[in-house]
């Protein structure tokens, strides 16, 4: 064999893989790294769409606990406002109920000193009656002298 001949087949040889590899197996490869390239390009964006929505969560979160917190703050301000309000109509109420007592035992002492009135008229009345009987020594008719008796009571 010839060193040209040797030389030249293996020339042709590795013309024939170099075909090969760029008719057959180049293509397979290119379409491989493509599909990769568009995999990590495709996790790349996803990640970054999902850094984006994490921020706008975080961001909507933060607008929400905010207004909670003015919720809520308003809602205690309420429950303020209604227990100084019930307090206040407690107070009313109280006042009202003590005047109405005041009034009553006012009432009831008013009876009271009239009762104790009556009760003294009749007694100075019998104290009268008792001390005209020992003045004139001799028993008086209550029955006769029930309108003078009467009268008497009227002017003390």
């Amino acid at each position: 064999m010839n060193i040209n001949a040797t030389l030249f087949v293996q020339a042709l040889s590795f013309a024939a893989l170099i075909w090969f590899s760029v008719r057959f197996v180049w293509p397979m490869i290119t379409d491989a790294m493509d599909e990769r390239n568009r995999r990590i390009a495709d996790g790349l964006a996803a990640a970054e769409a999902g850094k984006q929505a994490l921020e706008r969560s975080a961001q909507q979160s933060d607008e929400a606990i905010a207004q909670a917190r003015g919720r809520a703050t308003d809602i205690l301000a309420q429950a303020e406002k209604r227990a100084t309000q019930m307090i206040e109509e407690a107070k009313v109420s109280a006042k009202v109920e003590g005047d109405r007592l005041v009034a009553g035992a006012k009432a009831e002492v008013e009876q009271e000193v009239a009762r104790a009135r009556e009760v003294l008229r009749t007694q100075v009345a019998a104290l009268a009656v008792a001390g005209a009987e020992q003045i004139l020594k001799r028993e008086v008719d209550a029955k006769v002298h029930a309108d003078l008796i009467a009268a008497v009571q009227k002017q003390l």
